[in-house]
């Protein structure tokens, strides 16, 4: 898949157009592309984002998931909230990593846009305009790499990685499915944790 193709994807799951979904993409192709790594489609590489609760900062995570396949679903991505649009993503097998950060280059351009001022208008983003949209679209994905991103240099990032858990079991209790590691022993049967009476 070609990178276009990908940032058309990223914004497909995002939801709608906007520049921070633009610039998490942009940041998560160069983090790939520096490491020399191809997206992950398990848990081969592990993404550390900075965003908080941010409605632009969740933005970026969404293209960064998408870009690096580092996803909360997988487990293979953790939140750092410090309100930052910067990702650090590590190469599990090398040890590699390399954090990449999004410039305020842009900010000015951005927050006088069409988009931005319908925005803060109250207007809900999917419901602006394609061509508003794709302005802002266009203004972060075909700027230079170098005007908007800071690319760190390669790092070591040792770390034991916690092995997978894999599979799930009948509660033996309440009879729904339990995934292993939330298992709990209570006399001979094993139990979710609401069955076990344990807090976790």
């Amino acid at each position: 898949m070609d990178d276009k193709q990908i940032l058309l994807d990223a914004l497909k799951f995002h939801g709608h157009r906007c520049w921070a979904s633009v610039a998490g993409v942009r940041a998560g192709l160069a983090a790939l592309r520096t490491l020399g790594v191809k997206r992950s489609g398990g848990t081969q590489l592990h993404a550390i984002i900075e965003i908080g609760e941010e409605h632009g900062g969740m933005c970026f995570g969404d293209g960064v998931q998408y870009a690096t396949g580092c996803t909360f679903g997988k487990g293979n991505i953790q939140k750092q909230p410090l309100g930052k649009l910067a990702v650090t993503v590590i190469d599990k097998a090398s040890d590699r990593a390399v954090r990449v950060s999004y410039k305020p280059t842009l900010q000015k351009q951005i927050a006088e846009s069409t988009f931005m001022q319908q925005r803060a208008a109250g207007i809900s983003p999917d419901e602006i305009a394609e061509a508003d949209q794709m302005e802002l679209v266009n203004l972060v994905w075909d700027a230079p790499e170098s005007d908007v991103l800071t690319v760190g240099a390669v790092f070591d990032y040792p770390k034991n990685w916690i092995p997978e858990v894999l599979g799930f079991r009948k509660c033996d209790a309440c009879g729904e499915l339990v995934a292993h590691a939330y298992l709990r022993a209570v006399g001979a049967q094993l139990v979710c944790i609401p069955c076990s009476g344990y807090d976790r």
